[in-house]
């Protein structure tokens, strides 16, 4: 009796976990990737060039870059961060723990796409819950999202690393703030040296290169402050080389230095023309234009020179970011069209609804494909996102609905044959604890007809309920064969047994005391009544002759068999001793309504009586109902007697109650 089901697909639309996914693209369109600069506030960039940039000397201003736009590029591609798409969420919890003890500065690179992984992962277990959710009978507007253990931990995690970076970036602009004052005293003492009566040239020179060491050393200040500082700062550098009125030798000294300095540069710039991250190479070219601008003057002769070898190889920098965003921007557009095609295909796939189950799954199957498909295009222009988006997604979630509703009415159909079969399993239970082997079995086997013409359950629980049935079925089928095995290897005891007590009956010489011989008959009676089961080919033979020899006793010992019977019950209420109260109660109420039975009855046939007419079939048949209404009222008189003996037991006991009680 095997339990077949109708397969069902999970109705939870898969879409609902992509949507914020989808909204929220990472991916740039081509104009903000040419503006947007990243946030992180250790990335300084000079968005304007310093009027006075160490030109002490008048140089020519064609060391300045030929347009601003590019000396303000502030394109920084954040790092790459590893791999964590193979990665659990109890993986995740630990990788983000260990990073956030190696550092923040170690965590910001993991951070955001560790937390990209996990949630996608918390709403893959939060859509799981939803289904089984659905599954068990709820109603979607009744669903409520609960957070486990482990999306708790990391959610402490991350409020964590938020919090240490938070400080981070604090302590960053608190150093920058220290940095703008510590270039502030050097500006102080760049003009007490100016304002110094000092004579000896190398004493000032000395005091001069050690404040432009300290002045490199020292790290950025606020954005807002710098412009101001710079010009102070050259200032003070105009000032005292006027003030010193420097050799023409020292000076071209000093411009050689610079030019070693900005040949490595131009170098540095030229590697980056063939880095392959073009992101990083606009990074570290931002970087190299800064430290251009810090950086004196050359020899007049190689100005224009060098800054045109700089430039040139900045060019091809920035042109090959251009051509990268004007390729990303035709990629952007191809994914567009990918996508309307899916669209289009939807649209087919939706036009007509399916009629059964297997249409529907199909139709499912065919739509998933479709969304896998959707997953592995790239972004598309974002003025066009969401409006593609939310079509595909329409399409898909009209379906979901509509089987749904379609397949609410199965389960609807599948829920009320499960209440169906487990008032069987309960009916099967019940029969499983009885022994009335004969009609137990009846009853059993027309549950098993009644579970045979009950439908399909849902799959999840169809086994389960099945496999409960069927050990009821199996507990009652083992217990009748055991009782029956047993019951055969000592029916021929049993059989030896009653033949020895029919004998000894036989033999047995009886007094002339009445109560002794009542006494020895109730233990005949008790031991015959105790042995067991015996061949049921001797069964009846060894009734009659027990009950022949009984009924010869009780005429030659001139006893009523109301009065045995009066006896043995006297003698069953001794033997229920603490269970006395108990087998009153029962006793009482059986009798009550056995007696109110028969006096019906007897009332019946009086009735009856009356409505025969006088002739001899009639008599005969008078006669009849007189023996069988005489054998009534004997029952009668020896049920009200066998009650007489429970009232009084009751009314005994309640007295020795209260005795007791006193």
């Amino acid at each position: 009796m095997e339990e077949t089901n109708t397969q069902q697909t999970p109705l939870v639309n898969p879409l609902e976990e992509l949507t914020k996914e989808v909204q929220h693209t990472d991916e740039p369109t081509v104009e903000a990737a040419r503006t947007d600069t990243d946030a992180d506030p250790q990335v300084e960039t000079v968005a304007e060039t310093p009027a006075a940039e160490a030109e002490v000397a008048a140089e020519p201003k064609a060391e300045e870059p030929a347009n601003e736009a590019d000396a303000a590029e502030t394109d920084e591609p954040k790092a790459e961060a590893p791999d964590y798409s193979a990665f659990s969420r109890e993986e995740l919890v630990s990788t983000l723990e260990n990073l956030l003890a190696e550092g923040i500065e170690t965590a910001r690179t993991h951070a955001a796409a560790i937390r990209n992984r996990f949630n996608e992962l918390n709403r893959e277990v939060q859509r799981k819950a939803f289904d089984e959710f659905l599954a068990q009978g709820g109603v979607k507007e009744d669903y409520q999202e609960q957070t486990d253990s482990v999306a708790q931990q990391f959610h402490t995690l991350y409020e964590r690393y938020r919090t240490m970076r938070q400080q981070h970036l604090e302590a960053i602009e608190a150093q920058k703030q220290k940095n703008f004052e510590a270039k502030q005293g050097l500006v102080e003492e760049l003009r007490k040296l100016v304002d110094s009566d000092e004579e000896s040239v190398k004493t000032v020179m000395d005091s001069f290169n050690a404040i432009q060491e300290r002045w490199k050393a020292i790290g950025e200040v606020p954005r807002e402050k710098m412009n101001d500082l710079w010009q102070n700062y050259h200032f003070q550098i105009e000032q005292f080389f006027n003030k010193l009125k420097i050799s023409r030798e020292l000076r071209a000294l000093d411009q050689k230095r610079n030019l070693d300095q900005k040949l490595g540069l131009c170098e540095q710039a030229e590697e980056l023309i063939v880095e392959p991250n073009i992101q990083r190479a606009a990074k570290t070219l931002q970087e190299l234009r800064a430290r251009w601008k810090e950086i004196g003057p050359v020899p007049a002769e190689q100005n224009e020179e060098i800054w045109q070898r700089f430039n040139a190889a900045a060019q091809q920098i920035d042109d090959r970011r251009r051509q990268y965003y004007d390729q990303r921007k035709e990629e952007l557009e191809s994914n567009l069209l990918a996508k309307q095609a899916l669209v289009d295909k939807a649209t087919e796939l939706t036009a007509t609804q399916p009629q059964n189950t297997k249409e529907w799954n199909d139709l499912t199957a065919e739509l998933d494909e479709l969304l896998k498909v959707w997953k592995t295009i790239g972004p598309v222009p974002r003025e066009q996102n969401e409006d593609i988006w939310q079509r595909f997604k329409g399409m898909i979630d009209k379906h979901y609905e509509d089987k749904k509703e379609f397949f609410g009415a199965i389960r609807d159909e599948q829920n009320e044959n499960y209440q169906k079969k487990i008032d069987l399993c309960l009916k099967a239970e019940a029969i499983a604890k009885r022994e009335d082997w004969k009609k137990a079995t009846e009853e059993l086997l027309q549950l098993q007809r009644e579970w045979k013409e009950i439908g399909a359950t849902s799959r999840k629980v169809s086994e389960k309920i099945w496999q409960r049935f069927r050990a009821a079925c199996d507990e009652f089928f083992s217990k009748k064969g055991e009782f029956f095995k047993e019951r055969r290897s000592s029916e021929s005891e049993n059989l030896a047994q009653k033949e020895a007590i029919i004998r000894e009956l036989k033999e047995h010489q009886f007094g002339d005391n009445r109560e002794e011989n009542l006494s020895a008959i109730k233990e005949f009676q008790r031991r015959w009544a105790e042995v067991g089961f015996v061949p049921m080919a001797d069964k009846e033979r060894l009734h009659k002759e027990f009950r022949a020899e009984i009924d010869r006793i009780f005429e030659q010992l001139k006893i009523s068999a109301r009065e045995a019977e009066e006896t043995a019950f006297r003698e069953r209420l001794h033997a229920a001793g603490a269970n006395a109260s108990r087998f009153v109660a029962s006793e009482k109420q059986e009798l009550q309504d056995k007696i109110e039975k028969l006096r019906n009855d007897l009332t019946t046939w009086e009735n009856n009586l009356g409505f025969f007419a006088n002739s001899k079939q009639a008599d005969l048949l008078k006669a009849e109902f007189e023996k069988k209404m005489q054998g009534a009222r004997q029952q009668l008189a020896l049920m009200q007697a066998k009650l007489r003996i429970l009232v009084e037991a009751e009314k005994e006991a309640k007295e020795k109650k209260e005795e007791n009680a006193e």
